[in-house]
């Protein structure tokens, strides 16, 4: 079992390791980057793109990622809006500290990044645990939150496939010896020594029981779910998802609701963000409030 998974790890990482070299080839400019001190954090970000009328996109990564990790949707976005892109406790140029990694705490973090940089109301993206951070923001914090997007996520734990579920015990710092995650995470932490530390705390992370439905349902912000067909998460979980934010209705009848569902094909959890010709003008028309209806 463990070499199974080792293998499809290390598989995955080499993938996204990819998705850097794609960023950079999008764009000749270097994106504005630096720290704000935040809850005993110093907080990376980069700001890519030009400030327009509509607010910023603030862009969070999943787990054991960094920004280059994000790979071309970074860019892509950027190209009509400003996109702040976050690195989250331990991950990065991010330096860790002693406490654990927790959705709440990483939420509060990136709304005290939003305070720090002096804005008033962002839209916020998040990819895999990056979005249930973003979930825990509009939870926590949703005087801030104008629009959300919630990729390849869930609101409980046992939205997750259960062989899924019983594999993350088995997540061991040598699983991933030699691959680009332990590569780029020596590369660029503040503390290279201490990726099993990270580990550690990601796997009880992954392996606490949690259930935020009463929570997701009085989120009131106009929301997006995006998933693959065949990703970490159950497609039923992601309709009662939508369910909860008012969708799942006949639309000619009672109109569009706010929230919205997208399932990108052919798509698996850690190769989602490669479907950059989907994502991008599904998050666009989502932003720029554009809809299909007769109605």
């Amino acid at each position: 079992m463990l070499n199974r998974i080792a293998r499809i790890l290390v598989i995955a990482a080499g993938i996204v390791a990819l998705l850097p070299a794609l960023a950079i080839a999008q764009t000749d400019d270097a994106p504005q980057s630096g720290y704000v001190d935040v809850n005993d954090l110093h907080m990376y970000y980069e700001i890519h793109g030009e400030a327009t009328d509509a607010p910023p996109l603030v862009m969070l990564h999943g787990a054991y990622m960094n920004i280059d990790f994000m790979g071309e949707i970074l860019p892509s976005l950027a190209e009509t809006r400003q996109v702040i892109a976050v690195e989250l406790q331990g991950h990065g140029r991010t330096n860790d500290i002693d406490r654990p990694i927790t959705y709440e705490d990483m939420a509060d973090d990136v709304f005290a990044l939003i305070q720090e940089l002096g804005l008033e109301s962002v839209d916020v993206v998040g990819y895999s645990m990056g979005g249930d951070t973003a979930l825990q923001i509009a939870i926590r914090h949703p005087e801030v939150v104008n629009k959300l997007i919630v990729i390849s996520a869930s609101y409980q734990l046992d939205g997750l496939y259960p062989d899924l579920i019983d594999s993350i015990s088995m997540m061991m710092p040598e699983v991933f010896a030699g691959s680009p995650i332990e590569t780029e995470y020596q590369r660029l932490s503040p503390n290279p020594e201490a990726f099993a530390t990270l580990v550690e705390k990601l796997v009880a992370l992954d392996g606490t029981d949690f259930d935020w439905s009463a929570d997701v349902a009085a989120i009131e912000v106009p929301t997006l779910i995006i998933m693959g067909d065949n990703d970490a998460v159950t497609l039923q979980h992601m309709i009662d998802m939508y369910g909860l934010l008012g969708g799942g209705v006949m639309g000619d009848l009672h109109g569009l609701p706010d929230s919205q569902l997208a399932i990108i094909p052919g798509a698996t959890h850690t190769a989602i963000l490669l479907r950059v010709n989907l994502l991008t003008p599904i998050i666009t028309d989502f932003l720029d409030g554009i809809t299909y209806s007769l109605f």
